[in-house]
């Protein structure tokens, strides 16, 4: 066994069990004892922190260090860390971007028997979330990589009409709104920045060139809300919402509209839709006092919209 080779499998046996003498060591790595002492060394100068200890029942365990060094993964444990990546990717706050870096490392070390049985999972699973908006894992770990390693990605996109469209594409960065995953990129056919819904993008993407990445001319937070709750629809409101700072954090989604202002009495949000009605819906779902700002004509369908709903809020007898 080369020496590389006989470090990597001295780890994989240290992560395997809590402790293991010297001797059962060497007998498994069938060498001596001087050599697992040296190939400790070499796994301690590589950041693994390795403790040992003397005696009848002393030996070598893998303890704490100061920093994470790389693990070695069986098949059962790769597939099960992307797996449960994939799903806190969607489900818990703060570890999308997280998520989505490891995903992406581990795709290009699986084996190709590894991705066949990840592709097998989406076909005998159930998920009671909105399966229209759920994010395909592999379109996810490749767009994520390319964001990464900073390369063109071409694909076909289905647009709000259905109508598929082949895209080139620099991407820039991934955005999780808790019901929807977005990617924001540089559009080189359309030489602008666009947001993609990535439910929308088919399967098959094809990796292009490098590129150095441009610049948004806001911050990527008010990009994406602005291009997704305000500028694909034909109504505008402003209005603003009573609540304190944290309340509004707390009730309102990001998709709601955007934030134009804020302080401690409440905060100014900018709401897109197609109709008064969606726009009534969007903000009874806020679930809080607001003030309607602008425009004047939503005035009376806002006022016709309450006095249809107040009509049809009571119990006929049956």
């Amino acid at each position: 066994m080369k020496a590389s080779t006989r470090v990597l499998r001295l780890l994989s046996l240290l992560q395997a069990r809590h402790e293991w003498p010297g001797d059962e060591l060497a007998e498994r790595l069938e060498v001596d004892v001087r050599t697992i002492r040296r190939d400790v060394d070499r796994l301690r100068e590589l950041g693994y922190a390795i403790e040992a200890s003397s005696g009848p029942g002393g030996g070598y365990r893998l303890g704490a260090g100061s920093r994470t060094p790389p693990l070695l993964l069986d098949d059962d444990e790769a597939v099960a860390v992307a797996v449960a990546l994939g799903a806190a990717a969607g489900t818990v706050a703060n570890l999308q971007a997280v998520a989505l870096r490891v995903l992406a490392k581990l795709d290009q070390l699986l084996p190709s028997r590894l991705r066949r049985r990840l592709g097998a999972l989406p076909g005998v699973t159930l998920s009671l979330l909105d399966r229209r908006t759920a994010a395909d894992l592999g379109v996810l770990t490749a767009i994520a990589a390319a964001c990464r390693d900073q390369v063109e990605l071409r694909f076909e996109y289905g647009d709000r009409q259905g109508q598929a469209t082949a895209r080139r594409v620099q991407p820039l960065r991934l955005v999780h709104t808790g019901r929807v995953w977005y990617l924001v990129a540089w559009d080189l056919g359309r030489d602008s920045f666009r947001t993609f819904r990535v439910d929308r993008v088919a399967p098959k993407l094809t990796r292009g060139a490098r590129f150095s990445p441009r610049e948004l001319p806001e911050d990527i937070a008010t990009y994406v809300s602005r291009s997704i709750a305000v500028a694909p629809y034909r109504h505008h409101a402003r209005v603003r919402l009573h609540a304190s700072p944290e309340e509004i954090a707390e009730r309102v989604p990001p998709w709601i509209g955007l934030r134009e202002s804020s302080d401690a009495s409440g905060s100014v949000f900018v709401i897109g839709a197609d109709s008064a009605e969606a726009l009534a819906a969007l903000i009874v779902h806020a679930g809080l006092e607001f003030t309607l700002l602008e425009p004047a004509e939503l005035v009376a369908p806002l006022q016709a919209i309450a006095a249809r709903l107040q009509r049809g809020a009571t119990v006929q007898p049956s």
